[in-house]
């Protein structure tokens, strides 16, 4: 049997253009042989998230990578959620400053509304919804969710990561999640969890039951 098992595929589309998110996908995958194409080799545009859940806009961004690559996708969706914030910036983590913010831009507006916010108060975590495709219009997408719980720390620390890991004390602890060395956050975070989830449902049967 193949060392990616009887549902993994050999090539798959990542649908994301995301830098950082490519580079730990990439390497949570390395032990599988998969070879893994980003979705700007195949098209310059992306999916509409339209979705009001981190699932739904996953699915959505499956898809439109399917189409436009002719190859099984695997999109992620994930965010992160502030408890004192209801929830924000959620599915809009990416945008929370405006539809051109950058990691600094959305790290200074979560800064700015949690000021008057208490430590003990500042919980939060990452959430992510993870989605394989086989063909664009895949009747029984695999989904799998994970998340990684944390608090908002008061200064940015880091150099490492993306997004708001310079902010977010991963855990209990002190350290930053832009702190962490590459292969230690992708074995606990939430992106890390749930890609491993995905491909134990894509290479042991019965778990995408």
């Amino acid at each position: 049997m193949s060392p990616r098992g009887p549902a993994l595929p050999a090539r798959l589309v990542l649908a994301t253009g995301n830098a950082g998110k490519l580079r730990e996908m990439r390497a949570i995958l390395a032990p599988w042989s998969v070879e893994v194409l980003p979705q700007s080799e195949f098209t310059a545009a992306s999916a509409a998230e339209t979705g009001l859940s981190f699932v739904e806009n996953a699915i959505l961004k499956a898809r439109f990578a399917a189409e436009a690559s002719g190859l099984p996708a695997i999109a992620d969706d994930s965010g992160l959620e502030v408890d004192a914030l209801h929830g924000a910036p959620g599915i809009y983590s990416a945008r929370y400053a405006g539809p051109d913010a950058d990691d600094a831009a959305n790290n200074a507006r979560l800064l700015r509304e949690l000021d008057a916010i208490p430590d003990h108060e500042r919980t939060a975590r990452y959430r992510c919804a993870m989605v394989f495709m086989r063909w664009p219009l895949d009747p029984a997408p695999i989904v799998r969710q994970a998340s990684w719980e944390g608090r908002i720390a008061r200064l940015p620390r880091g150099t490492g990561g993306f997004g708001y890991d310079p902010l977010f004390l991963a855990g209990d602890g002190d350290v930053m999640a832009a702190e962490l060395e590459a292969a230690h956050k992708n074995s606990i975070s939430h992106r890390g969890k749930a890609l491993r989830a995905l491909v134990t449902a894509l290479t042991e049967p019965g778990e995408d039951a």
